[in-house]
């Protein structure tokens, strides 16, 4: 007798039916109130009614996590790619970037909005800050961990800097530069989120202080709601990206997984 393991995919949308019930069951039979946890047919029903004000926070704030990621991922790739691949930059500034990164950026937020503003221009800039290091030393780290042996065979074999860059370093160093770009883009989420939630007058983050101050607990779990939907998107959207730019190392990981998901645990039955 062979018991076969349930599919991750399964698993997966298993525990989110069961979230999605257990936040429905809990506050309407009393378990907890409304007030701390609101029902999601109640949540579902302020998004359905109250739908263009969250959709025009909505874009508010995909405004600013559009050009934060500018910063974030765009800024933090291209220098730690410099500082990854130039010994005397990596040297120089890794050490500098690696301390920086100790530091709580949150505690800078005043000094942007004195420098910015309240406006979208602070919290851009905040947000982008906040992601910058986090991608940067991912992508430099990245550049690192390339096999010597590689660019010693493409050299070998005549290739010139601009095609040992194409052919070997950036391929090689896609996967960690990925997973950079997925932590980057939920940091960018994060930042833009929490600093419309301290000083805005829109966005999604306003719209979840508003309704705290007022305790209206199923519009702020709402604009949460939205939240989340928002950076499982984007994980999606980064994971999917993946699969299509790194092509070898999908294709080296289907055998692992056919193999993983016909693995069986037998079961020795007693009479």
């Amino acid at each position: 007798m062979t018991i076969r393991r349930p599919e991750p995919s399964t698993v997966r949308w298993a525990m989110l039916v069961t979230l999605l019930f257990l936040w429905e069951f809990v506050p309407t039979t009393g378990l907890l109130p409304e007030l701390f946890l609101p029902a999601l047919s109640s949540t579902l029903k302020v998004l359905y009614h109250d739908w263009r004000t969250y959709f025009g926070a909505l874009l508010v704030t995909l405004y600013e996590v559009g050009f934060a990621m500018l910063i974030s991922c765009g800024g933090g790739i291209l220098v730690g790619a410099l500082i990854g691949g130039v010994m005397t930059l990596r040297n120089l500034l890794l050490p500098v970037f690696s301390s920086l990164y100790a530091v709580p950026i949150v505690i800078l937020y005043p000094v942007f909005t004195a420098w910015f503003g309240v406006g979208s221009e602070s919290k851009i800039a905040f947000a982008g800050i906040y992601a910058f290091f986090p991608v940067m030393l991912s992508t430099a780290a990245g550049i690192r961990t390339i096999e010597p042996h590689f660019i010693l065979a493409a050299r070998a074999m005549g290739a010139t800097t601009p095609q040992l860059v194409t052919r070997v370093v950036i391929p090689a160093s896609l996967p960690t530069v990925f997973a950079g770009l997925r932590l980057g883009g939920a940091l960018t989420i994060i930042g833009v989120v929490v600093s419309e939630m301290l000083t805005s007058a829109a966005g999604i983050g306003y719209l979840v202080t508003l309704n705290r101050t007022i305790l209206e607990s199923s519009r702020v779990f709402a604009a949460i709601l939205m939240i989340l939907i928002l950076a499982v998107a984007y994980f999606m959207f980064a994971r999917a990206l993946e699969r299509r730019v790194v092509v070898w190392q999908a294709a080296g990981k289907q055998p692992q997984q056919a193999r993983d998901t016909t693995a069986t645990v037998p079961v020795t039955a007693t009479a």
